[in-house]
């Protein structure tokens, strides 16, 4: 078995990794670099069957839902089959009708926690993580009694840290070649951690009862681990959680009981629809879904009186519809995403509106990614025989931090074979 990294090596997103073996090939991910301004303009890498026909190319498999690790696929030709997880499918199909560019595949084959499955001569066991991104996996990889094993992207800080302790304490065995993602690398020294998703329930809570008007939290919907610090903030401070229809149907997606949603069997949460969602939602022809939230809304009408009592998931087009209907007096803005973000673009604008606002405006977040210490524990644990960088600026590091590095770039292609499974 050998594998090829399209992209990644030096560099965070746009992850892409080839596999072959006896002939046959199969992807790990297919995503959009971080940098890309589109899709349009960012080739597909060089693989052969991603757009002319290749019986070699036997699937694409996607470690998780976020767009750095799928955003090429909607390029690739349709009758290639797709494995992922079941959760990340139905995320992908309800964010479709919401954002631009998305990608809603025909899925061959679900991914599920620990239980192989075998495409042509791989065999493949999918291990669920902990990451901001839902129903993300890392994924052993068995081909010519050599054994692969790809991270993905993960944490040990979130609300499933115990998927990371259950790895450390029974990880793949006899690993070759660990891929292994170190995006916190440059951004935390090594004995620096990052906040927990708890440690940030708690600063939710208290800025919300410290917030006269309406809380708006910049987060993305898909940030599951995010939406439910969220919501419990919002039952211990008193307030109800507010969400827009694509919020709405991205939590209505996950059929898991612990997940909030706009149900009447859930409370403190609540659904309003900006205008221009409205007419989006006419426009593309799914006005109907508005149905489902019949007893759940909250109408512009309502949000001024009620704005001390609402906690709202928020994206800063928003603001025009909130200062329509006076539901800005007393507002604080909460940015809970990366503040990569506000550097330019929508974040910056929305730094500068509510400067010129007097809102005041707050970065309250934690990293999808393992820290140092985390990186470290989980190398250790797996012992593979060569540790190989990737989604990261900085491999450099990988040397002094972790034991059997070798660093290696895009398009070169690396012999998995050492031992024997």
């Amino acid at each position: 078995m050998r594998i090829r990294i399209h992209r990644g090596s030096n560099e965070i997103g746009g992850s892409c990794i080839e596999v072959e073996s006896s002939g046959y090939r199969i992807l790990l991910d297919l995503g959009l670099p971080l940098t890309a301004p589109d899709l349009a303009s960012i080739p597909l890498p060089d693989v052969a069957g991603l757009t002319g026909t290749s019986s070699s190319l036997l699937a694409i498999v996607l470690s998780h839902g976020h767009r750095d690790h799928w955003g090429l696929m909607p390029k690739v030709r349709s009758d290639v089959p797709f494995v992922m997880g079941k959760v990340t499918s139905q995320i992908l199909k309800a964010a479709s009708d919401f954002v631009p560019d998305t990608f809603s595949p025909e899925v061959s084959t679900f991914l599920e926690h620990r239980k192989t499955l075998e495409i042509g001569p791989f065999k493949l066991t999918p291990y669920l993580m902990d990451h901001s991104g839902f129903d993300a996996y890392a994924i052993s990889v068995e081909a010519d009694d050599q054994r692969l094993f790809y991270s993905g992207d993960f944490r040990a800080h979130g609300r499933k840290s115990k998927l990371f302790d259950a790895l450390l304490h029974a990880p793949p065995r006899n690993v070759d070649l660990m891929l292994m993602e170190g995006s916190s690398l440059g951004r935390l020294a090594e004995h620096q951690q990052f906040p927990t998703e708890q440690e940030l329930e708690e600063v939710f809570v208290d800025r919300f009862k410290h917030t006269s008007g309406m809380a708006l939290v910049a987060c993305s919907a898909q940030n599951i681990d995010r939406v439910v610090s969220i919501y419990r903030a919002c039952k211990r401070s008193g307030r109800v959680l507010l969400v827009d229809a694509y919020a709405a149907e991205i939590l209505k997606a996950i059929d898991h009981d612990s997940i909030p949603k706009p149900t009447s069997d859930w409370t403190n949460i609540a659904v309003y629809l900006p205008q221009s969602q409205r007419r989006q939602l006419v426009r593309k022809g799914i006005a109907s879904i508005v149905d489902s939230y019949r007893g759940l809304r909250i109408w512009p009408d309502e949000l001024s009186a009620r704005s001390g009592a609402l906690a709202m998931l928020f994206r800063g087009w928003m603001l025009d519809d909130l200062e329509k209907v006076g539901a800005l007096q007393g507002a604080r803005v909460i940015w809970s995403q990366w503040d990569g973000y506000l550097k330019d673009g929508p974040g910056k604008k929305l730094v500068e509106t509510c400067a010129l606002k007097n809102i005041p405006f707050e970065v309250v977040h934690t990293s999808g990614h393992a820290s140092p210490s985390d990186l470290k524990r989980l190398a250790s644990a797996v012992g593979a025989r060569k540790l190989v960088p990737i989604h990261t600026f900085e491999r450099d590091r990988f040397p002094a931090l972790f034991e059997n590095v070798s660093i290696h770039n895009d398009g070169e292609w690396i012999e998995v074979a050492s031992g024997q499974i």
